[in-house]
């Protein structure tokens, strides 16, 4: 890897590589390369690799040291040769230079060469010197040495030539042989040309003999034709004897199979070609003769690969078949006839080589130029072929794709074919053969008309003279217009139609430039913006006669529209095999003929089109009727005339003799031409001019179509049983009904035949199978009835009622598709009812093609049902038009009722989508003269409503549009105008399609939005009616519209509930009622559900009723509570309501259990009582997290101070026995206790509030217990301030300021805990980090004039708690603090002075970092007001305040006034009783200040017996510490005797025993050690009269010590 990133550095910055380190890597590359004589290959050649990199530079360097590795007589290392000729061919004129003297050093080797290793090494050297030598000589004008000439290497190479040939090559090492062979190709060049022309004919031969040897004849392909080459270059006379072998060799291998794309196999074919070039070159006759005979023999890889030779010498030897060009040209008919794909292709390929070379302009270039287009005509799929032999697989590009990019490559890009192709090609545009070319055809005429017009602008392109056999322009324009009706077929051929059309539209017609330059475009875009898929062929045939019929406007010449129809005319039968591409140009047709003015004309063409027209191809009956109906918007009478004349005519009467009528076949030929016949009429009718059919309809054209369709047999007419007839007469019915209606005189039309032709339909309708449908008479019927019911005279009651019977018995009981039972095969049904047929009604404007029109085959039961749906459903939509009322649509509901309760799914389907139908109809008619109530309205929603979720999903959508329309209609009476379009009612559209899934839940889900939006947009005076029809669908069998009233009626609930606020209270009643009978489960849910809708609306009502609920809840009653949480609106406002309930009335009453009783006890309230546990029961459901974080302080002061009142509160007698019958029995879920149950629902509240971790701490803490208890409340609601702190900080702000408004709170109980939480909070750091100190502060400073002498001492011990939560505030508010503890020191109103054991407390964290200058102020005070505490009966007082004392010394440290010496020297005697104290911490506290007042008394031995005695941990020799004290003491303040005697005096009466023996210990070491000769300061009366007093002690060791302090008294006898 070292090496080779080496050789990339080198490669890539060569030349900033200075030389001594090019050096440096020469000799490190070598040695790499060369220390192991082994061959490594990876490693070395990453090493020669290295050193060829460096010799691209410093070559003469690389070479010195490669040259030091060979060396005359030793074969040199296989790498250093390789070396040597990887450098010859990357430094070419560096390296040649050197190559006569490393070829006279290598040569003697060759033969001392024994393994093939070394062999192949030096063939391989030999290659490339030879390469590296014909590149120096070929560049001699760039070469450093110009004198080098090629005979100063024959030499060598021809010494190395015989070593390399005779004996090397014939070696059985294929690997050697190979590298043999390509060493023979380049040195061939270097031979001297006597011996090359010596050698050939012992060289070639052996060159192809190793054909048969190797399989990878590249090697051997290449080295041959270099011999070739250097043959050549020699003139050489013995290569025409050898040519025969070398064309057969060489021709086999061109065969050979392409059975891989390796780039072996492509390079071999490649070397190869280039040898047949060289072939070519030296005899071009030979080559010939024996190429082209084999396009006609042998096998399919002879042929492929002849032509494959054939074309490569077109174009590599031009010059050789300048000659050859005609006989080349004839030989290529054989090919021209050969069906194999391959042989195609490859021709194909010969005629591109051909075309660049002049080839097709000779005579017989036009035989190519069609064999090229009959190629691009063939199937782009399926193509006629015939596998090989072997069975070997075709290329992947096909003949046909081939041969289009050759054409429009050879039209574009070869300039002398221009004149070859134009106007050639255009003989291919019309015959119907070439039709799969017509793409290529006309985009490469699109090229080489642009060409031409780009070189003579404005002359015409196609020149006649001469070119007899190219189309007119009317055949031009007739076959791209009709191959442009189907525009994407053959890769698009209706974009390339088109344009061709635009670019010849001079020789069209001259008049055309300026208008199809706009319109062309246009179709083109039109055609860009869609895709086979989307285009509808409808839309783009009309796109297309508009152009035609804009054509025949601008040109405007009644000759030339006459030329361009007989054209049309004479290209029908053209277009027998692609029916709708026919039946185009009869439209064509139609509308050439209505352009011409000339009637003889007009008539001459109908007359030929019915005579000639095929009437068993349903597509041309259907083309012709188009036809003849374009043609009547010009040419009515004529064209009516024409058709009558027909029928008179022979050639129709021949048909329908009386003994045909027997025959089948010619019954069926008949019938097709009568029901051609009738449908031209029924097409007439449809285009015709209005204003001229209604004169015509009933004389006319209905006289003649009831003729055709009737036949008079022996005087008796015969109606046909033919079901196709059928459907041209209910048809052509259709269309001239259609053609009255749209009429502007409809209206004063009377239509006498109109109850004639209704009876004859309902005929047809009845003649039906009543269960199967299997034909489309039923719905052509339907489609007529329609059109005849809005024609005059209207229908009578009767006939409107049988009319919907029978269309309703007739579809509603057809029986579905088997597969079809669930439903799944009609879902469909509903996406496609809004398309509307062209002549008024909903589907397709014929059902498919023209085989559905007639009936001849079994339509499928898929795409003929919805039609006759969609049938019905006009005809009924046309019946109520009739009848525009209320009442007129409750009439045709109830028509259809029965079907829409039916027990089978698919006839309620039917039921409701005709329904969905009726009333969108009747909303988009619908006229409001007066507000008037559509006072059915609530029946109505109450029969759709519950199918919302029925069984079968297109049922659940059509009940959805159903109560859509019925929304709308109830907007329209209420006076909206129609295009109103109301928010709430349009999400039904949106709902309407999410109910095509079956999962219950989703349509449930979905049915309840149903009915929020019924209930927002229902009239109050609906309600009911809505209601009562709700109830009755609750005992529908149908489960899912039972549960789907229910839905409703909850829906109902919640949207007018704000009605029912006085009824609350009875409906929660209901409701518990309800849920404690039945057993249920979706009555419990609904039950449930129905609370929370309540609640929505009257949540204060809900909430009221549910408290008055008896204590303890019941299962039923906390479930109600819970399902008030579960809502997402309800909880917040539930848990507000509950707090309020809880906070309002008094937490508890006191009253005494006995008259006689110290104390009054205190009962709960029940209120809050039950506020507190209704709060329970609502934050134990986890949905109500969200409203707990919202109320999330308001619950916490809340219920703390819920818990601070309850404290030892009772339940009230009632519930006591309650509470002892739940917890005895094992019902109960929730304590009753007052301060339990707070307790639980503050916890409750933090758990919800995402505080789990402060219900964790406190629990480790056992803080909930404390909590619950008046001796441990304060503590207990520390532990839950400091864990609020460390877990919930974020919190906290909100939570002061809740508890700071509750300070002024008439309970005292509240205010300590309020401040308890409080203090504690300053503790910690979070209120600094929150902001929050400073507002404490002044807090708790205020709350120190508060009544109650707890919370006095709280705020206390929370000032005190900025020492260790905020220490760095302390100095900014030290007087601040240390004015407070003071005050605390001197409060007068706590007779248990607790306040002022916080102040001491508090001293001690303040002192060491409040400011000495605020501190010294204060010493002298506090010390004085500390002193009495020192002797205090309460451990906590003493401890407290000698600790303080220590302080308040150490803080005087080297700044202690006398004043306050005083005071210290007025301590040490208690300080040293009080070691003797029996309480530790006394002990503890007095060491400690002894330690802090030695500094103070600047008496450096008295303070150094005071470090060493008095050590924390450490025990202490009273005796001996006081001895050594008192030592100190007298010595260096003699003058305190009498006081320190006097201070240990007042303690010979303290009640603590070991205090009371250590005053006259204190007493008698002092005396032993003051001085004789000092003045007595002692009244040793008085003295002596104690320790007498004392010898009575009850205590021995006070008598022992009394009795030793006597004797030291003799001293002062």
């Amino acid at each position: 890897m070292v090496l080779r990133a080496m050789e990339i550095v080198v490669s890539s910055h060569i030349s900033e590589l200075d030389k001594a380190t090019a050096r440096a890597i020469i000799l490190l590359a070598f040695s790499e390369m060369t220390k192991a004589k082994d061959l490594v290959c990876d490693w070395q050649q990453a090493a020669s690799d290295v050193l060829v990199a460096v010799g691209t530079r410093f070559v003469s360097s690389v070479m010195e040291e490669l040259l030091h590795g060979l060396q005359p007589g030793i074969l040199p290392h296989y790498f250093v040769v390789r070396t040597l000729a990887n450098l010859s061919v990357s430094n070419v004129f560096g390296t040649v230079p050197f190559l006569t003297s490393i070829l006279g050093t290598m040569l003697p080797m060759l033969a001392a060469a024994k393994h093939d290793t070394m062999r192949g090494v030096f063939c391989y050297a030999l290659q490339h010197f030879s390469e590296s030598t014909l590149e120096y000589l070929a560049n001699l004008d760039q070469a450093p040495d110009p004198t080098v000439r090629k005979d100063a290497f024959a030499s060598d190479i021809s010494n190395a030539y015989d070593i390399l040939f005779h004996q090397w090559l014939p070696s059985r090492e294929a690997k050697l042989r190979l590298a043999v062979v390509e060493a023979l190709g380049p040195m061939s060049h270097l031979l001297p040309s006597e011996k090359l022309e010596e050698q050939l004919p012992k060289l070639l031969p052996s060159i192809l003999a190793l054909y048969k040897k190797h399989a990878e004849t590249c090697h051997v392909s290449k080295s041959l034709g270099q011999i070739l080459e250097a043959a050549m270059s020699v003139g050489s006379r013995t290569l025409e004897v050898q040519l025969d072998s070398l064309m057969a060799a060489l021709h086999a291998q061109i065969c050979v199979p392409m059975e891989s794309a390796s780039p072996l196999v492509l390079n071999n074919q490649k070397e190869v070609l280039r040898c047949f070039t060289e072939l070519a070159t030296c005899s071009p006759d030979r080559l010939l003769a024996f190429l082209l005979p084999k396009l006609d023999s042998g096998s399919e890889r002879t042929r492929v690969g002849s032509l494959q030779v054939l074309r490569h010498i077109i174009n590599s030897a031009a010059a050789q078949m300048e000659v050859k060009k005609p006989f080349i040209l004839s030989s290529m008919k054989p090919p021209l006839l050969d069906t194999n794909s391959k042989v195609k292709r490859a021709v194909v390929q010969v005629i591109s080589a051909m075309a660049h070379h002049g080839y097709l302009e000779q005579p017989g270039g036009e035989a190519m130029i069609q064999y090229l287009v009959q190629q691009c005509a063939l199937p782009p799929e399926r193509e006629p072929q015939k596998p090989g032999a072997d069975g070997e697989e075709l290329p992947a590009d096909s003949v046909r794709a081939v041969s289009v990019r050759t054409l429009y490559l050879v039209s574009t890009t070869v300039d002398r074919m221009s004149d070859v192709l134009w106007p050639h090609l255009l003989q291919f545009l019309t015959p119907v053969r070439y039709t799969g070319a017509l793409t290529p055809l006309c985009r490469s005429l699109v090229h080489l008309a642009r060409k031409r017009q780009e070189a003579g602008p404005g002359a015409l392109l196609i020149k006649y003279d001469g070119h007899v056999t190219l189309p007119s322009p009317y055949a031009i324009a007739t076959r791209l217009l009709a191959v442009s009706s189907n525009p994407y077929l053959g890769d698009g051929r209706g974009v390339a139609s088109l344009g061709l059309l635009n670019v010849l539209h001079r020789d069209i017609h001259p008049l055309l430039g300026q208008r199809w330059a706009t319109t062309i475009p246009l179709l083109l875009e039109y055609l860009d913006e869609h895709t086979e898929e989307t285009l509808s062929q409808k839309e783009w045939e009309e796109k297309l006669l508009v152009f035609l019929r804009d054509t025949l406007a601008v040109v405007s010449d009644n000759t030339w529209v006459c030329q361009l129809s007989l054209e049309i005319c004479k290209q029908l039968p053209c277009y027998n095999g692609t029916p709708q591409e026919k039946n185009f140009l009869y439209k064509c047709m139609g509308t050439a003929l209505g352009a011409a003015s000339s009637k003889d004309v007009v008539r001459k063409h109908l007359q030929e089109l019915l005579e000639s027209a095929r009437y068993q191809e349903e597509a041309e009956c259907e083309g012709l009727a188009c036809c003849f109906g374009i043609c009547a918007v010009s040419h009515l009478d004529d064209t009516l005339a024409q058709l009558e004349n027909f029928v008179r005519s022979d050639v129709f009467r021949k048909s329908i003799g009386i003994f045909n009528i027997f025959k089948d076949h010619s019954e069926n030929e008949v019938e097709k031409v009568k029901g051609t016949l009738i449908l031209c009429y029924g097409h007439v009718a449809a285009r015709a001019p209005r204003e001229l059919v209604l004169a015509r309809a009933e004389s006319d054209i209905l006289r003649n179509i009831f003729q055709c369709f009737s036949t008079k047999v022996l005087g008796i007419k015969v109606e046909t049983k033919d079901p196709a007839l059928k459907l041209c007469l209910v048809q052509s019915l259709c269309m001239v009904c259609q053609a009255i209606c749209s009429s502007a005189q409809a209206s004063s039309f009377h239509f006498s035949r109109k109850a004639e032709l209704v009876a004859q339909m309902m005929e047809f309708i009845k003649a039906e199978p009543p269960d199967s449908l299997r034909s489309p008479i039923r719905k052509k019927a339907m489609l007529a009835c329609t059109f005849l019911v809005s024609l005059e005279p209207a229908l009578d009651e009767q006939e409107r009622t049988d009319m919907i019977h029978s269309c309703l018995h007739g579809i509603m009981a057809v029986l579905p598709e088997p597969e079809g039972e669930d439903g799944s095969k009609e879902v469909s049904l509903w996406a496609s009812r809004h398309r509307r047929h062209p002549w008024g009604g909903r589907g397709k404007s014929r059902c498919g093609l023209w085989a559905y029109q007639w009936g001849l085959h079994l339509v499928s039961f898929q795409s003929l049902y919805p039609d006759t749906m969609h049938a019905l459903e006009d005809l009924l939509t046309s019946l109520l038009r009739r009848d525009m009322t209320p009442q007129g649509l409750q009439t045709m509901v109830e028509h259809l009722s029965p079907w829409i309760k039916s027990p089978r799914g698919h006839e309620r389907e039917r039921a409701l989508g005709v329904s969905a139908c009726l009333l969108q109809s009747f909303l988009e008619h619908l006229h409001v003269s007066a507000l008037v109530p559509f006072h059915n309205l609530g029946l109505l929603i109450g029969l759709f409503s519950p199918r919302c979720v029925d069984l079968w999903p297109a049922t659940r959508q059509e009940a959805v549009s159903c109560v859509y329309s019925l929304l709308y209609l109830q907007l329209g009476y209420e006076g909206f105008s129609r295009d109103y379009r109301d928010a709430v009612a349009e999400r039904l559209l949106t709902l309407r399609d999410g109910l095509v899934h079956p999962d219950p839940a989703i349509l449930f889900h979905t049915c309840h939005s149903i009915a929020q939006i019924i209930a927002k947009r229902l009239p109050p005076d609906q309600l009911i009616s809505l209601l009562l029809t709700l109830f009755e669908s609750l005992g529908d069998p149908d489960k899912n519209c039972s549960r789907a009233a229910t839905v409703i009626i909850n829906c109902l609930l919640k949207e007018r509930g704000n009605l029912l606020l006085e009824k609350v209270p009875e409906i929660v009643s209901v409701l518990r009622s309800k849920l404690q009978e039945t057993p249920e489960e979706h009555v419990l849910r609904a039950a449930q559900h129905s609370v929370c809708l309540l609640a929505a609306q009257h949540c204060e009502a809900v909430v009221s009723s549910l408290l008055g609920s008896p204590l303890p809840y019941d299962s039923h009653t906390c479930a109600l509570w819970r399902a008030l949480a579960s809502e997402p609106d309800l909880p917040t406002q539930v848990l507000g309501l509950l707090l309020q309930k809880m906070t309002r009335d008094v937490p508890f009453k006191e009253s005494r259990a006995f008259l006689l009783s110290s104390s009054p006890d205190r009962v709960a309230t029940l209120l809050p009582l039950m506020a507190t546990c209704a709060l329970s029961e609502v934050m134990s459901v986890p949905a109500s997290a969200t409203a707990v974080l919202e109320l999330y302080p308001q619950l916490f002061v809340a219920l703390l101070l819920r818990v601070s009142c309850t404290l030892g509160v009772q339940l009230p007698r009632s519930l006591q026995a309650k509470e002892r019958r739940a917890t005895g029995s094992g019902l109960a879920s929730r304590t009753l206790e007052p301060c339990s149950s707070a307790v639980g629902a503050l916890q409750l509240a933090l758990v919800r509030g995402g505080s789990e971790e402060v219900v964790q701490r406190v629990e480790l803490e056992r803080g909930w217990e404390s909590l619950r208890t008046s001796v441990g409340h304060e503590e207990g609601v520390a532990r839950l301030a400091s864990a609020m702190a460390k877990f919930a900080g974020p919190r906290l702000p909100l939570v002061m300021k809740g508890l700071v408004s509750t300070q002024s709170s008439v309970y005292e109980i509240q205010r300590v805990t309020s401040t308890a939480f409080l203090a504690e909070l300053l503790s910690s750091n979070v209120v600094n980090d929150l902001m929050l100190l400073e507002s404490l502060l002044d807090n708790l400073v205020a709350r120190q004039k508060d009544t109650c002498s707890s919370v006095r001492r709280l705020a206390l011990r929370g000032l005190a708690n900025v020492a260790s939560g905020s220490p760095n505030k302390v100095r900014a508010r030290g007087p601040q603090l240390l004015t407070a503890m003071i005050g605390g020191l001197d409060d007068r109103d706590d007779p248990q002075s607790l306040v002022a054991l916080e102040a001491m407390a508090g001293l001690v964290k303040l002192l060491d970092l409040v400011e000495p200058g605020d501190l010294r102020p204060v010493l002298l005070h506090v010390a004085i007001r500390i002193r009495p505490f020192f002797d205090s009966e309460k451990m906590e007082f003493r401890s407290a305040s000698i600790r303080l004392f220590g302080y308040l010394n150490k803080a005087c440290h080297g700044d202690c006034e006398d004043v306050f010496v005083e005071q210290v020297v007025g301590g040490l005697a208690p300080l040293l009783l009080h070691l003797r104290d029996p309480q530790a911490p006394v002990a503890s506290a007095c060491k400690f200040a002894l330690r802090m007042c030695g500094p103070n008394l600047e008496c450096e031995e008295l303070t150094a017996a005071f470090q060493k005695h008095l050590q924390e941990g450490r025990g202490l020799h009273f005796g001996e510490f006081l001895n050594t004290t008192c030592k100190h003491l007298m010595r260096h303040f003699p003058d305190l005797l009498g006081r320190l005697v006097s201070t240990s005096l007042f303690y010979f009466k303290s009640c603590w025993e070991d205090v009371r023996a250590a005053a006259p210990m204190l007493t008698g070491f002092l005396v032993l050690h003051v001085e004789p000769e000092l003045p007595p300061q002692v009244d040793l009366e008085h003295l002596t009269a104690a320790l007498q007093l004392l010898l009575k002690d009850p205590a021995p060791a006070v008598r022992m010590k009394a009795a030793e302090t006597l004797g030291r008294l003799v001293k002062f006898a």
